[in-house]
C-alpha cells in the first residue's frame, strides 16, 4: 500500500514546478507555476518570498571569507612579484624584464560572489541563477530532476530573446510578454512530458 502511494506521489510531481524572476532590487517581476507540487500561495506570499530570498542571497554572497582570503593572498603575491621584479632589474630595461614570459602568476579577474545557488528539501529543489545585472531566476523542480542547469540556461535564453529584446519592456518592471509566456510554457511542457 505504501509503495503504491509513493508511486502516485512521484507520478503527480512534475519535473519543473515553478519559476520566479526577481529584479536586482529584490522585487518580484515574474512568477509562474507549472504543476502541482508546491502549496498555492497568494500574490503577497510571492512578494514576501522574493524579498526574503533576495536578502538571504545578499547575505550568503558575503559569507565567504575563503574567497576574500584567496583574493588578498593573490594580490599580496602580485605586489611581492612586482616589487622583486623592479628591484632585481634596477630600473634598467633588459630583455624579458617587462613581464613577457617570466615571473609571477597571470592576473585574473576575481570571481564575483555567488550567494545561495541551490536549496534542496525532501519535497523540492530550488536552483538560483544570478545574472551579471543582478536579476535572479529561481527554478523550483522536484528533487529527481536532472540537468537543472541546462533548463535554467534555456529559460534565461528565452527571457533574453523575448523579454529583453521587446522594445516595450522597461527594465526592472513586471514581465508581461505573451511570446515569452508561450515559449516558456512550451519548453517546460516539453521537459515535464519527457519524464
Amino acid at each position: 500500500m505504501r509503495l503504491e502511494l509513493e508511486e502516485e506521489k512521484t507520478e503527480k510531481l512534475k519535473a519543473v514546478i515553478a519559476l520566479l524572476i526577481i529584479n536586482k532590487a529584490g522585487g518580484l517581476i515574474y512568477n509562474r507555476t507549472f504543476g502541482e507540487g508546491l502549496n498555492q500561495l497568494n500574490s503577497n506570499d510571492y512578494l514576501v518570498l522574493a524579498g526574503t530570498f533576495h536578502g538571504v542571497h545578499a547575505i550568503t554572497a558575503r559569507l565567504n571569507p575563503l574567497r576574500e582570503h584567496q583574493a588578498a593572498h593573490y594580490y599580496a603575491q602580485q605586489q611581492q612579484y612586482q616589487h622583486s621584479a623592479s628591484g632585481s632589474l634596477g630600473g634598467a630595461s633588459s630583455s624579458g624584464g617587462g613581464g613577457g614570459g617570466q615571473g609571477g602568476p597571470l592576473p585574473s579577474r576575481p570571481e564575483p560572489p555567488s550567494g545561495l545557488e541551490v536549496m534542496e528539501t525532501e519535497n523540492f529543489r530550488l536552483q538560483c541563477f544570478n545574472t551579471q545585472t543582478g536579476t535572479k531566476f529561481l527554478l523550483f523542480t522536484d528533487t529527481m530532476q536532472a540537468n537543472v542547469d541546462v533548463a535554467m540556461r534555456k529559460v534565461y535564453e528565452l527571457y533574453a530573446d523575448y523579454v529583453m529584446k521587446n522594445p516595450f519592456y522597461q527594465l526592472e518592471m513586471p514581465v508581461r510578454c505573451d511570446m515569452f509566456d508561450r515559449k516558456l510554457n512550451s519548453y517546460i511542457r516539453e521537459i515535464n512530458n519527457s519524464r
